[in-house]
């Protein structure tokens, strides 16, 4: 069996799990998701015991694969809904700054225009001090997209550190070129 998928979800309290069909609802205080897993696995919701089993037809290469991954997705809503995931961007360079406006979020990193991004719906963005970006939102998988979504408009670059990098990324800094001749 597979060592993810067998291992049951714990189900906290003020969190409420219902299976109709194949799609499992997750409800709490953080938010409501959904997910439609694959007709071949079957969920199982034990409201005594406070738990979520998730079980495979056969051990077929497939439906290993698949047991462990609706695992894992159902887990993510049950600790999403429960506490939002957060990532946090820096912004490093001279005069780069981010800036909310309503549902916006604008950043100025060294482009002659401002990078315009829509904040999706379910994601909550904040800017400390004009260069720390906090997403957060129940959805793990939106919030490490748009995390992403931000980080890629301008990496960091090598040789000066300017860029969005996340807090806890390490940019390995090079040394640029040497001034070779200057002997005379």
């Amino acid at each position: 069996m597979s060592r993810i998928g067998k291992q049951p979800i714990p189900v906290p309290s003020g969190v409420d799990v219902a299976v109709e069909g194949a799609v499992v609802r997750v409800k709490g205080a953080h938010g409501e998701l959904s997910l439609d897993y694959h007709p071949n696995m079957s969920v199982e919701v034990d409201g005594d015991a406070k738990e979520v089993r998730v079980v495979r037809p056969d051990d077929s290469r497939q439906n290993r694969a698949l047991h462990g991954l609706t695992r894992s997705l159902i887990n993510n809503m049950v600790a999403g809904v429960t506490e939002p995931f957060v990532k946090q961007l820096d912004i490093h360079g001279v005069g780069y700054q981010a800036i909310i406006e309503g549902n916006v979020l604008n950043l100025h990193v060294g482009f002659a225009n401002t990078i315009r991004l829509p904040i999706p719906a379910g994601i909550t963005c904040e800017v400390n001090q004009q260069n720390r970006i906090k997403v957060q939102g129940c959805d793990k998988q939106m919030v490490g997209q748009f995390a992403a979504n931000i980080r890629k408009v301008r990496p960091p670059e090598p040789y000066k550190g300017k860029g969005i990098r996340y807090v806890d990324e390490f940019v390995r800094r090079k040394q640029g070129k040497a001034l070779v001749g200057a002997d005379g």
